[in-house]
């Protein structure tokens, strides 16, 4: 969803835009990736001793994405290629040969929070927005725009994606850093200085971070900043994690049938509401039959098979079932409207001694 500001016409989704990766078909790899079955997990630390051969000659080229996940092409001054590196290469190899030397382990971004000593990774096509942005830069390169601050907007872009290849590589690997408005600056009282005259500073300007964020390389998501990871494409490792575990006890206590094409983990995916929503349920404290004849009570239409399986379509129909499931429904005794509730506080029961005095 777009931030504070209304977006531009060229930030809307437009209909020239495709549609995101759980509708492409055909050989297109970017789709669901629980249809794929050829994963073959990277070896980082193998890429970064590799990576030397070739460190003189690489090749790095700049994406922008702004809020709305749009992704721009950068067109860059050759005064800037000697920073190119330094920003975008080198804090990502040190992290990687410093970690091999130091005994770092990686381990699956859900198997829990960070922790010293291990490096997080997930498979980039599980995190929807990136897999947006890499479908784009992958796929539709040649109709991807090129930035120019009059049209799109310094202070909409939330990150960069560095592209960077050699012929002799192969496939090219992906840096990306999250961006904050406190590294952009323009508008009223912004400055600059010229020896000793301060003058208003009439361009926009940004500020690379230098510390290691994200790296793609091959099907893997390396993630050296969760919070980023969090910030940039709206993936919480933790509240995943969670979500996964609460989707396999769903399925191991409820019937469902879903539309072709569509599973529970692949509708939680991206649903951030819902992935939210997961984190506190517990699971098995409603029957099959209880949720159903509660969704009948309420009026909620939950459509149920021959068999007694709950019938899923999309994403509605899955915010109905967990609604019921974390019993987000009711009826008012006082007036007999029906609600969704959407924040829960149990009532705490008053404290006698708290009442000593009242109304004396």
């Amino acid at each position: 969803m777009p931030e504070e500001n209304t977006p531009k016409v060229e930030d809307a989704a437009p209909e020239s835009r495709p549609a995101t990766d759980q509708n492409l078909v055909g050989n297109d790899v970017l789709v669901n990736p629980e249809e794929q079955d050829d994963y073959q997990e990277s070896d980082v630390f193998a890429w970064a001793n590799n990576l030397f051969e070739y460190k003189e000659e690489l090749k790095i080229e700049l994406f922008w994405i702004n809020k709305n996940n749009i992704v721009y092409r950068t067109k860059l001054d050759a005064t800037l290629d000697k920073q190119m590196q330094p920003l975008f290469l080198d804090n990502t190899l040190d992290y990687v040969l410093e970690g091999a030397e130091n005994g770092v382990v990686v381990r699956d971004i859900t198997d829990g929070a960070s922790e010293q000593g291990v490096l997080h990774r997930v498979r980039w096509k599980k995190v929807e927005k990136l897999r947006e942005v890499m479908h784009w830069i992958r796929t539709q390169e040649s109709e991807i725009e090129m930035f120019a601050e009059e049209e799109h907007d310094l202070k909409r872009i939330k990150g960069v994606m560095a592209r960077i290849s050699h012929p002799k590589m192969g496939q090219p690997f992906y840096i990306i850093k999250a961006l904050s408005g406190g590294q952009m600056l323009k508008g009223e009282g912004t400055w600059m200085v010229e020896g000793k005259v301060f003058k208003p500073f009439k361009a926009a300007a940004l500020k690379i971070p230098a510390e290691a964020h994200m790296l793609v390389l091959d099907q893997d998501l390396y993630v050296f900043n969760e919070a980023k990871l969090d910030r940039l494409f709206s993936f919480d490792a933790k509240k995943n994690s969670i979500a996964n575990k609460k989707v396999a006890e769903i399925e191991e206590h409820y019937k469902l049938s879903f539309a072709e094409g569509i599973t529970l983990q692949s509708a939680i995916e991206g649903n951030k509401a819902l992935i939210n929503k997961l984190q506190n349920i517990e699971v098995g404290e409603l029957t099959q039959e209880q949720i159903i004849d509660h969704a009948e009570e309420l009026g909620v239409d939950l459509m149920v098979d021959d068999v007694g399986a709950i019938i899923i379509m999309n994403p509605k129909d899955l915010a109905k079932f967990v609604n019921l499931l974390n019993d987000d429904y009711m009826e008012s005794n006082l007036t007999g409207l029906r609600y969704e509730v959407q924040r829960k506080r149990p009532l705490k029961p008053s404290d006698p001694e708290s009442m000593l005095g009242v109304g004396i």
